[in-house]
């Protein structure tokens, strides 16, 4: 019998897919959930599918959207085979029985807003699938100018609208694939945790999902005012407008080169960008009064996700690892140290002071990277479960401190640390420079096995396994070669940004 004879059906609202059985898992790739976002249809929301006759071949992921380099100067993983049809999902399932009904877990990827596929091999979902007895989903969303940027003409934060499209898909088609749409939890890293904010900010993701999980939310959303400043940048280096119409002109590929060309050089716009000119990355969520009306800080502590489950966690030195992929590490004066003290600590000068009072035997390297990773991700996370908790929700909250086992021993636990360790993906893409030859050590297996099935207990039930977190005690899971609940382990930061509003980013 051959592949195509012998793989699992599964009949959609579009049409029938037949997928493959890989490892004691039903697994079907690059189901289309929208029509591709090209032609008419750039710049624009995602509609639906056009349906198909007969059964599709469901067995490779779909094409990625359009991307930019990745830190290596190249994308994270060779390039898919091309073609226009970006908007698809990939569903692995014990078994395509709708009478089942396990937890179905949603991941949405990051990649700074600009780049990211849902078929690159660290999200390989089949360990947690297994782990978990669940469903697990990945998708592919538009990223960078396709998807974000604010174009005269054109919904903002198409991104997201995509996102929001995707999760409809699942509430409508699970059922077939063995999932359950009303145990639904949505789960994301670095951009796709702000995604994921951003998604329980919005009246029209309500009810696509129960439960959330973020990692590593970051803190930058702009203001429509600033969007529309970026954005005639970006047109600039592409010599357009700043309308649907006109850059639907230039082929979507060929954008990404504006997006890489801008990013080189946004610090020459300080004066009109503020703290969005050093991060080098001129695309996040647009808080455009519309598809996005507030920031998800302002709506969760208003009440808008109450009813949904949140875990949401942060590593402990997120920024040490741009700080090493930019060659930086022991080449940071105390002068540009004060900078970025002052440009990012609340207060600025003011700030600058409390950072050095609360650290006062740390180097300017060190401070330097405290106070972007707690600009960037870690206190934007502490602070989005204290907003969950003022609205009347609940919400969990960890920490990761373990350190990377590379060979340098200079990464700790940095940004994106978290991905192997809950896909189990050692060798894949960035992780080879945490996990050295892609193995990982007894320890990482250990806590692997630990955040793995915590993840899928809290998509099964709202119960990772530790305590709720409670404004009082602060007592969170630290993650770690032996696992504890402790108060958090970041308090002298968290005094520093206590009261601190994470508002939309201006034009100055």
């Amino acid at each position: 019998m051959t592949k195509s004879e012998s793989g699992p059906v599964v009949r959609t609202a579009s049409g029938a897919v037949r997928g493959l059985r890989e490892q004691g898992l039903s697994v079907f790739r690059g189901i289309p959930f929208a029509a591709p976002p090209v032609g008419p249809d750039r710049f624009r929301a995602p509609r639906r599918p056009d349906p198909w006759e007969g059964t599709r071949e469901a067995y490779a992921f779909g094409p990625p959207p359009p991307e930019e380099v990745g830190l290596s100067g190249r994308t994270v993983q060779p390039r898919q085979p091309e073609g226009d049809d970006w908007l698809t999902v990939n569903v692995w399932t014990p078994d395509p029985d709708p009478s089942a009904a396990r937890p179905v877990l949603v991941w949405i990827y990051g990649g700074a807003y600009k780049l990211g596929f849902s078929g690159q091999s660290a999200y390989d979902a089949q360990h947690l699938a297994r782990t978990g007895d669940a469903v697990l989903v990945s998708f592919n969303h538009r990223t960078g100018m396709e998807g974000f940027t604010l174009w005269t003409g054109a919904p903002a934060n198409r991104g997201l609208l995509d996102q929001v499209a995707a999760l409809e898909w699942v509430q409508e088609n699970i059922t077939a694939f063995g999932g359950d749409p009303s145990q639904v939890t949505v789960f994301g890293q670095s951009s796709g945790a702000g995604s994921i904010a951003s998604l329980l900010a919005m009246p029209r993701a309500r009810g696509l999902f129960r439960r959330a999980i973020t990692q590593s939310v970051p803190g930058t959303f702009f203001s429509a005012d600033l969007a529309r400043d970026i954005a005639a940048a970006l047109a600039a280096e592409a010599g357009r407008a700043p309308t649907a119409e006109d850059m639907a002109r230039t082929d979507p590929r060929e954008l990404t080169l504006a997006g890489q060309a801008l990013g080189i050089k946004m610090q020459a716009y300080a004066d009109r960008w503020g703290q969005a000119a050093p991060t080098a990355l001129p695309f996040a969520p647009v808080v455009d009064g519309e598809v996005l009306s507030t920031t998800p800080w302002e709506a969760l502590s208003a009440g808008a996700a109450r009813d949904v489950d949140l875990l949401v966690g942060h590593n402990r030195d997120e920024w040490r690892l741009f700080l090493v992929a930019a060659g930086m590490s022991g080449k940071i004066t105390d002068d540009l140290a004060a900078g970025i003290l002052r440009l990012y600590a609340p207060g600025g000068a003011a700030g600058e002071a409390a950072y050095r009072s609360a650290f006062p035997q740390w180097s300017a390297e060190q401070l330097f990277e405290r106070v972007q990773t707690d600009w960037q991700f870690g206190q934007p996370s502490l602070r989005l479960a204290e907003a969950q908790r003022a609205g009347g929700g609940s919400a969990h909250v960890y920490e990761l401190t373990w350190p990377a086992p590379d060979s340098e021993g200079a990464l700790g636990a940095c940004h994106g640390l978290d991905i192997p360790l809950l896909f189990g993906t050692f060798g894949a893409d960035l992780a080879a420079l945490a996990f050295p030859g892609g193995r990982p050590t007894p320890e990482a297996e250990r806590l692997s096995a630990f955040i793995q099935r915590a993840w899928t207990a809290f998509a099964r039930t709202g119960d990772p396994g530790w305590p709720a977190y409670d404004p009082r005690s602060r007592l969170v899971q630290v993650l770690d070669a032996e696992q504890r609940v402790a108060p958090y382990p970041e308090e002298a930061s968290r005094r520093i940004w206590e009261g601190y509003d994470f508002s939309a980013l201006p034009l100055l």
